[in-house]
């Protein structure tokens, strides 16, 4: 908040010379101040002068103005400036008085968030999972700030792992009735189709017992997708968070959809056939080998049915498509890039977002992902062993970019250490304060005394507060929510620290009391703030 009304001053002084460039605004480090720019050193070619005397008239604009206490000049010509304790009180005061209403986000737009999408052929995994929450945490942030968000998952119902799910029940339904049917290769093997195959069992009795046709096939394919799709939404629910939206791949085969995007691609003359095969010119549009869309055998690739889904949802009336996979999709980006602009639709519309992997360890000892006993295979066996908390929080806690190392016996310990039970443990040890008010009579005015804060704890844990917006905004540029885990465990870290450096209810000084209660409470809207966009639970008591 107060970084982006500096920017707002340094913008208007700017525009005041008829030169426009762009500009950072940066916390430094506290012996600098506690803001710095660069504006004058970016501007140095614009204005033909060096960087410290552009520097000079910003300097001179801003000398003066109540914002600041200190305005500095240092190295080569950054502006380092130091806010007045007045202004701090003064933005803590507004903020109690609207939490909310006081950030001033200008975003707009609908955006829709593809994620979480997963062949629905087993149980969600513990990769899933980290999608998952990074695309959910990401919606709740992107409508905070101000979009029209829908998050969606897009449901693989058709093509050939379905076919092979079908037939993997059927045989498994072949076997309960005794019969040694072999499961096809590369098809699914897990106990969960056996649980499958006793469902249509109990329905039919021994009616497709070693029989096999296209009808059937359709049967075991509702019963496993049916299945599967519980079991999902299942782990969702244990997870707490849902989809807006679940689109069938199928639908866009029975809605026409992916007729209408062949149709489009051969009037352009971007397919041709090889081999009894349909392709892509892929390569007219990138520096990739072109792809198949139709197989010699007629059925559909994924591809095309991708293609297909995109399109769909630029005619759906969305602003910008942000898709969430895992990093070994990067090859499927550029075929997709180069589809998108063969149908027109505008380069900016689709956006990737590729997170790295997870691996799960107990301290030191990595965990196998394996089905052998005591050891993890689904998301499911994640959140029973941790807590949905945890399990949210540690997904959230990484860069995207970044593998992350989930450390098992971490997540579940109650210590400073583990950044999730700090964070909660500041918000309930502010429940605590307020109770231990109450119960020596102090009486709590809110946004009254504000005006006796007065030290540098105080002034530093305001400005974290005032960094929410910042904080978020970064989340959306760069599409990973550890900036406001971080975030949150730095605003811990603070109220701690001032914590065991002040004491917070003294009955002897009721007012310096009520003045610091109106700054905890300041620190307690914004961790729960916080932790609800990460959809972790900000408890009263621990």
């Amino acid at each position: 908040m107060i970084k982006r009304e500096i920017e707002s001053l340094l913008k208007s002084y700017l525009m005041e010379t008829g030169i426009e460039y762009d500009f950072v605004v940066e916390i430094p480090e506290e012996k600098f101040g506690d803001f710095s720019t660069n504006i004058a050193l970016i501007g140095a070619k614009f204005f033909k002068k060096p960087p410290r005397e552009v520097a000079k008239y910003f300097v001179e604009k801003l000398t003066g103005h109540p914002m600041f206490d200190e305005i500095s000049i240092a190295g080569p010509g950054f502006i380092n400036f130091r806010v007045s304790k007045t202004f701090y009180r003064d933005f803590l005061d507004n903020f109690l008085r609207s939490p909310e209403g006081i950030w001033r986000f200008k975003n707009k737009g609908k955006i829709l968030l593809e994620y979480g999408s997963a062949n629905p052929t087993g149980p969600l995994t513990v990769g899933h999972g980290r999608q998952v929450v990074i695309g959910d945490v990401l919606g709740n942030i992107l409508r905070y700030i101000g979009f029209d968000v829908t998050k969606e998952m897009y449901l693989n119902d058709a093509g050939r792992q379905i076919k092979l799910l079908a037939k993997s029940v059927w045989a498994r339904y072949n076997q309960l009735l005794g019969y040694e049917e072999p499961i096809p290769e590369d098809g699914y093997k897990g106990d969960y189709v056996i649980d499958i195959a006793r469902l249509v069992l109990k329905d039919y009795g021994n009616k497709f017992f070693r029989t096999w046709n296209s009808e059937i096939e359709d049967i075991f394919r509702d019963y496993a997708l049916r299945e599967i799709t519980k079991m999902f939404d299942k782990t969702l629910e244990m997870l707490d968070t849902k989809f807006d939206n679940v689109y069938s791949e199928k639908s866009l085969i029975d809605d026409g959809t992916v007729d209408e995007v062949l149709n489009i691609l051969k009037e352009k003359d971007l397919t041709y056939e090889h081999e009894g095969a349909l392709w892509l010119r892929v390569s007219r549009f990138v520096n990739d080998n072109d792809k198949v869309l139709i197989k010699n055998d007629g059925s559909y690739t994924y591809f095309l049915t991708d293609i297909a889904y995109h399109y769909k949802k630029f005619k759906r009336g969305y602003d910008i498509a942000i898709d969430i996979f895992g990093s070994d999709h990067h090859g499927h980006l550029p075929r997709m890039y180069a589809a998108m602009k063969a149908l027109d639709v505008p380069e900016d519309f689709l956006v990737f977002l590729l997170h790295q992997f997870v691996t799960l360890k107990r301290g030191e000892e990595i965990v196998k992902m394996s089905t052998r006993a005591g050891e993890f295979v689904t998301l499911d066996e994640l959140i029973e062993e941790v807590g949905k908390d945890a399990t949210r929080y540690f997904f959230a806690m990484v860069d995207v970019n970044t593998h992350l190392n989930f450390d098992l016996e971490l997540a579940k310990s109650k210590t400073n250490e583990n950044p999730v039970y700090y964070v909660q443990y500041a918000h309930a040890r502010i429940s605590s304060i307020f109770e231990n008010a109450r119960q020596k009579g102090v009486q709590f005015n809110l946004l009254e005394n504000i005006e006796l804060l007065e030290n540098e704890s105080e002034m530093k844990i305001i400005k974290h507060i005032s960094s929410f917006d910042d904080i978020l905004e970064r989340c959306r540029e760069k599409l990973s929510p550890h900036y406001l885990t971080d975030y949150l465990e730095t605003l811990a870290s603070a109220f701690h620290k001032y914590y065991a450096e002040y004491k917070i209810v003294d009955t002897d000084n009721p007012e310096l009391t009520n003045a610091r209660l109106n700054l905890a409470l300041g620190v307690k809207i914004i961790l729960s703030e916080g932790l609800k966009l990460l959809g972790v639970s900000a408890p009263e008591k621990m």
